[in-house]
């Protein structure tokens, strides 16, 4: 039968320590995908952002891979590695995740307003300068607002590895050990659990935003 939500406690309690195990295996792999589609993705999007050359060569190809159903790739992944259960799940959590990222630091890069550019080129500032005085306080408000949506997309990555992989460790591993002995108890806590570290995490995108950028919050009036 159907999980009933009084069904959810007692599945938490019975299967606590493989939640809090499998639970930090999601989490890692998550972040450190997350944090490796921070960097790629913010060094795409300066490139695409401060070059028309560029944003005309490589928007066509980041659409098309990002049109790529991520999900199609997690076989594939996992048979070019096989063994590297680690290493492919966060390289999911990364491809899937990363494109927001790009997309937003080049729209703020792109769309920099030239007179500010100008005065600062006649007060004879670099173009570092101009980068960190400018063009990066701009960027941070579409920056993390592309966060907050890369984190629920690195989840989905990991999770779609986890569930897939025949070696798979982690909260996905744990959702398809319930589907195969028909514990819908245990699924459905399985997602609980995993929308219970997406909230987390994306609250820790909040709070970095708050201390890099709570300047360009505006307060409803």
């Amino acid at each position: 039968k159907m999980a009933s939500p009084s069904d959810l406690p007692p599945a938490f309690w019975k299967y606590r320590e493989l939640f809090l195990e499998m639970g930090w295996q999601t989490l890692w792999r998550t972040v450190v995908g997350l944090f490796l589609a921070v960097i790629v993705g913010t060094g795409i999007g300066m490139i695409i952002g401060f070059s028309k050359l560029a944003r005309d060569a490589l928007y066509p190809l980041l659409i098309g891979f990002n049109a790529i159903p991520k999900a199609t790739l997690v076989p594939v992944i996992s048979l070019l590695f096989i063994g590297q259960h680690d290493f492919n799940t966060i390289l999911i959590a990364f491809m899937i995740s990363f494109f927001p990222i790009a997309v937003s630091v080049s729209i703020g890069l792109s769309t920099l307003e030239p007179e500010y550019r100008d005065i600062l080129r006649s007060l004879g500032a670099s173009q570092a300068t101009i980068f960190w005085k400018i063009a990066l306080p701009k960027t941070l408000p579409e920056f993390f607002g592309a966060l907050k949506v890369a984190v629920t997309l690195a989840f989905i990555g990991t999770n779609l590895m986890e569930i897939v992989s025949p070696h798979g460790r982690g909260l996905g591993a744990l959702f398809d050990s319930g589907k195969t002995n028909s514990d819908y108890p245990l699924m459905f806590a399985v997602l609980i659990a995993l929308a219970f570290l997406g909230i987390v995490l994306y609250y820790v995108v909040v709070f970095l935003e708050k201390i890099f950028a709570g300047w360009a919050e505006r307060q409803p009036s």
